[in-house]
């Protein structure tokens, strides 16, 4: 995690973060993989992240498996998982709602099957209708989830049961963009009910400490593509994190950070834990990473090459530098120095492109 007065990306990594941290804390959609394919080259990055002795831990806020079924999956795609390595936001929810309700109490499991087995393992009594007298409403995703499970989680939640969320993420990644995730089926219960649900998913930092806890790390770090569940949810637990370009987080997601929300490091993908990330640094009227120089100009940000040639590493120094010129513009007191730069979702893209272009070094 960045030092206290230090702005995210700006120290960067001298050391790969394989060699730097003692366990990577990977979220799965979007970042190990995408629908049912891993993303590619993954498998093989972490593969040689472990070789350097990094501890994988895998934390999803996707309920829809179990763990066993996860570390399955990992397995088939190349990458070697014991049930024990994955930690679900639907064991998070299980847990939160037998200290509500009590072991042995009923309650409606709305998702894929992830979400009943973690509430019967947690000794709570799963239930499949309304009229059963379900304590509390459990919603995870499952991509099977339709009327009929969301009628019976209204009708118990105007009944008086508790309605827990595993997480509400919006979206979720997939081959064909982004889909509906839990938080756009959970926004469908809660607006019929008029009940705000428990969120029992990152960024809560619940999950974050359970893998830290069974791995025994002392130098964890957060690898994620979602800003608001993964990132956010490294910081709330003391972590550093990674953010990762594979999923749902895109170059203009990244500009628009807030504060609690900005990763400490940056990479086009999984394969970011093997090579060292190079420090942001200020110059006078702006902030430089390796070739590119970022200053604002007036009520605009500006991005140029310093003239000594293109990125040498992995594509993405214009846009760290551009982050940081448009978080440190962005956090200047309100009212001095004139409007605040802004910047399109265009340019926040062509920064993140920039060894496809062909630069006269202007």
């Amino acid at each position: 995690m960045s030092a206290p007065g230090t702005p995210p990306l700006v120290a960067g990594s001298n050391r790969p973060p394989a060699g730097e941290y003692d366990v990577a804390l990977l979220d799965l959609d979007g970042v190990v993989y995408v629908g049912p394919a891993a993303v590619p080259g993954v498998p093989e990055a972490l593969a040689a992240a472990r070789d350097r002795g990094m501890q994988l831990g895998f934390v999803t806020n996707n309920a829809a498996r179990t763990p066993a079924q996860v570390a399955a999956h990992l397995t088939e795609l190349g990458v070697a998982a014991a049930e024990t390595d994955v930690i679900t936001s639907s064991q998070a929810a299980a847990t939160v709602v037998r200290d509500l309700v009590g072991a042995g109490a009923p309650v409606l499991a709305v998702g894929g099957p992830g979400v009943a087995a973690a509430l019967a393992a947690a000794g709570l009594r799963v239930v499949q209708r309304a009229e059963d007298g379900p304590a509390a409403v459990v919603q995870g995703y499952g991509p099977g989830v339709g009327w009929a499970e969301l009628a019976e989680a209204v009708v118990a939640v105007r009944n008086g049961a508790r309605h827990v969320a595993t997480n509400t993420d919006a979206t979720i990644p997939s081959p064909r963009g982004v889909l509906p995730g839990n938080g756009a089926l959970v926004g469908v219960v809660s607006a019929v009910t008029g009940q705000s649900p428990v969120v029992t998913g990152k960024p809560d930092p619940a999950m974050h400490a359970e893998c830290v806890r069974r791995t025994g790390a002392t130098r964890p770090l957060v690898v994620g593509d979602r800003l608001d569940t993964d990132i956010e949810g490294a910081r709330r637990a003391g972590a550093a994190s990674l953010l990762v370009l594979t999923g749902v987080a895109t170059p203009a997601d990244l500009l628009a950070a807030a504060p609690d929300q900005r990763p400490d490091l940056l990479a086009a993908d999984v394969a970011g834990l093997l090579t060292p990330h190079p420090a942001v640094q200020p110059v006078d009227g702006g902030w430089r990473c390796g070739s590119w120089l970022a200053s604002s100009a007036g009520d605009r940000l500006v991005l140029r090459s310093a003239g000594d040639g293109p990125d040498v590493g992995d594509g993405l120094d214009g846009l760290r530098a551009l982050a940081v010129a448009h978080w440190s513009a962005d956090e200047r007191p309100t009212g001095g120095d004139g409007p605040r730069p802004t910047i399109s979702a265009a340019d926040a893209h062509s920064a993140a492109a920039l060894t496809r272009w062909e630069l006269d070094g202007g």
